[in-house]
């Protein structure tokens, strides 16, 4: 009986080296690596994406080269390039991509790497278009057909410097749908580009929860990636394009207790929205609880093998107190980074902005740089 003890002693030990040098070997592998290279990013928002207008003049005027620059100068390693498809499409029908307007990405993306920059090319429809991929096969396939040759276009450029971003924040709930597309996405885009590192995502928006409750792919070389703009009462008070509880919302305080939060004015709120914002001074949001939330999906990726990559993070800076502001994004910036986690903060001028244009001037917002620990 003592022998077979020691038989199972044994053999319990050699597995166990073998998982340490399973996990070891997973962390060395090709998409931790290629995950250094997005370490400390911004996000290019409103620019080849969310704007009616795409033409040359607005393209070239919106953000260029000294941008760019810029945004090296500060510490920065990578940009994450928001891209609406449909202004590349040719036609609805058709997976080609319009000549013009793939020359002018081009010479955008040639712009950044200039500088210094990685670029995730971040495939960032309109709602509609996001939409329709919940509804029927058509869609779908033409999406697998715009990354085959979206990814074949760019498949001969540096895949230590360009990443492949599959989709912004899918808005489908069946998270096994979403599995089944991004999966075969994954598959149609290695035909064409065996080498580039590929962003995932989660259904349910891309935020931490749909990403506990999904499983990697089965391709090595991928990140994956999640959104952090919890609590929204904070982050999102005064936004007019999400729930409509969060437009009349104006001061609303971080980090939250029951006390700050009950000191505020309800006036405008209606019953829900207070309710919601009572729980949210008693939930006590601050830094330990944005790290129990980082913690959480980084023990799941921990678990899986795989690196993890925060898109964007961010406070609509409106309505909210600016040092407040600036201290919620210290405590994710610092959540992140005590995981290893690599991070871009949204956005670098627009709403969320690391920086104000007013009559050709650029300013820089000096308490976010130190928020996101650079130094200007």
């Amino acid at each position: 009986m003592r022998n077979w003890k020691r038989y199972c002693l044994a053999w319990i030990l050699v597995l166990l080296a073998g998982v340490s040098a399973a996990s070891a070997q997973v962390g060395n592998s090709l998409a931790f690596q290629r995950a250094q290279h997005l370490r400390r990013g911004i996000n290019l928002s409103m620019w080849y994406a969310q704007s009616g207008d795409y033409s040359d003049q607005r393209i070239a005027s919106f953000t260029n080269a000294e941008d760019f620059k810029l945004i090296k100068s500060l510490g920065f390693d990578h940009v994450r390039l928001s891209i609406n498809p449909e202004p590349l499409i040719a036609e609805q029908a058709s997976s080609a991509l319009r000549p013009e307007a793939i020359a002018r990405l081009d010479k955008s993306v040639d712009e950044i790497q200039a500088a210094g920059l990685a670029v995730v090319l971040d495939i960032h429809p309109e709602y509609n278009w996001k939409d329709q991929l919940k509804q029927g096969d058509d869609p779908v396939a033409r999406f697998y057909a715009f990354w085959m040759v979206f990814a074949g276009h760019y498949s001969t450029t540096d895949p230590d410097k360009i990443f492949f971003e599959i989709l912004n924040e899918p808005v489908m709930d069946d998270i096994y749908r979403w599995q089944g597309i991004q999966a075969r996405t994954v598959m149609f885009i290695r035909r064409v580009a065996p080498k580039h590192t590929i962003i995932a995502t989660a259904a349910q928006w891309g935020n931490i929860d749909g990403l506990l409750a999904g499983e990697p792919v089965r391709d090595e070389n991928v990140i994956y990636s999640f959104h952090e703009y919890q609590p929204m009462w904070f982050t999102h008070q005064g936004a007019n394009w999400s729930t409509q509880s969060f437009v009349s919302l104006h001061g609303v305080p971080y980090p939250s207790t029951a006390e700050n939060v009950n000191a505020m004015k309800f006036e405008e709120a209606d019953e829900r929205t207070r309710l919601f914002l009572e729980r949210y001074g008693l939930e006590r949001w601050d830094a330990k609880r944005l790290g129990a939330e980082v913690a959480a999906v980084a023990e799941w990726a921990q678990r899986r093998g795989v690196p993890l990559y925060c898109g964007e993070f961010g406070v609509y800076k409106n309505f909210s107190d600016p040092q407040m502001r600036a201290t919620w994004i210290s405590d994710v910036r610092t959540a992140l980074e005590s995981k290893k986690i690599g991070w871009a903060m949204w956005d670098y001028q627009t709403s969320f902005g690391l920086v104000t244009k007013k009559d050709g001037v650029t300013t820089v917002d000096p308490a976010v740089v130190a928020a996101l620990g650079l130094k200007r």
